[in-house]
């Protein structure tokens, strides 16, 4: 999430670092992101100000507008790190079975789970944007839109290696069920039954659609 569904929740609002007017330059712009990435995800893009991104990420304000023209940038820069974030989980979750398309589909459930255990687990960080931006025009939506299909045509490339009969059935039908690993882990809680029964349900739609390929 990322996830992310990419960010390892700590469980409480980061402690803020002291001020300082001398940090600048990409050092700034790093502090800054790694404030914004923290704040965004536990409290939510909308609830957070610029004040306390400046505050945590120990810089002043004018730092911040030098690096970004507006809070609307630094959003749009956090979700590009997101993006980049989830997508390494993505493919090192692949990574553990290359050349086995089914059995990579499989893996990455079994890893979601275990990520959507942990305590104070936040979702899905698209997610959560998608649902504070309302207007589908806004660039913050359509960049969640991006994401999505990205992982939608990822999903697709293994469904058809693995030889699913319906290749972009069976990647709609596991693309359903990661979101409703993410909604699960807020409305059930981390680790709850929901989210612990998607490794096999996963397996079963995986053995259903692909048959004797698995593991192809």
């Amino acid at each position: 999430m990322s996830d992310s569904d990419t960010l390892k929740p700590t469980g409480k609002a980061p402690a803020r670092r002291a001020r300082s007017a001398q940090t600048a330059g990409p050092q700034a712009q790093q502090n800054l992101l790694r404030a914004a990435s923290e704040l965004f995800y536990l409290e939510g893009v909308r609830a957070v100000g610029v004040d306390a991104v400046v505050e945590r990420a120990g810089v002043n304000k004018m730092s911040l507008y030098r690096q970004f023209s507006s809070k609307d940038e630094l959003v749009m820069a956090y979700l590009e790190q997101q993006d980049k974030q989830f997508f390494g989980y993505v493919e090192k979750s692949f990574a553990k079975h290359p050349g086995e398309p089914a059995r990579q589909l499989q893996q990455y459930f079994d890893d979601l789970a275990v990520r959507a255990s942990i305590d104070d687990y936040r979702g899905c960080p698209f997610v959560n944007v998608s649902v504070e931006f309302p207007d589908a025009a806004h660039p913050a939506r359509q960049f969640v839109f991006r994401n999505k299909q990205r992982l939608m045509a990822r999903l697709t490339e293994l469904t058809t290696a693995a030889g699913a009969e319906d290749p972009v059935a069976l990647a709609n039908a596991l693309g359903l069920m990661i979101e409703g690993v993410y909604a699960a882990s807020q409305t059930y809680g981390p680790g709850c039954g929901p989210i612990l029964a998607a490794p096999k349900v996963a397996a079963q739609l995986i053995a259903a659609a692909c048959g004797g390929t698995r593991g192809k």
